[in-house]
């Protein structure tokens, strides 16, 4: 039982962080498919996945565990740091130093949001 007890506060740490990393990808993919049929002409098809993506992205911000106004402050760091992969993986641009110590301050920043001692 012990074990179960050290490593609850890791594993609702991991929860928290993959849902908000879900929750960012699902906002992404929603704002990246109406910018390729803008940008780049691509088909207005894209348009459907586009609204259902962000359907899901605001479905998604309901599963926090926090109250809204938290949950959409700390949500934003993670935002910053899939958005940057996105960059790398999708786009394929490769980040800069910057990018990536942003990307840390930005998860430095959720992390204080969500997990700090609250009274």
């Amino acid at each position: 039982m012990a074990v179960v007890t050290v490593f609850g506060p890791a594993l609702a740490l991991l929860r928290v962080v993959l849902l908000f990393a879900v929750t960012a990808v699902a906002e992404i993919v929603g704002c990246y498919l109406p910018w390729l049929v803008i940008k780049q002409g691509r088909s207005l098809w894209l348009l459907l996945p586009a609204a259902t993506s962000l359907a899901a992205f605001a479905w998604l911000l309901t599963l926090h565990p926090s109250a809204a106004g938290r949950t959409y402050a700390a949500y934003g760091g993670v935002y910053i740091a899939v958005a940057i992969g996105w960059l790398w993986v999708v786009e394929g641009i490769r980040p800069s130093l910057w990018d990536v110590i942003g990307s840390l301050v930005a998860l430095t920043g959720m992390a204080i949001i969500m997990f700090a001692p609250r009274h």
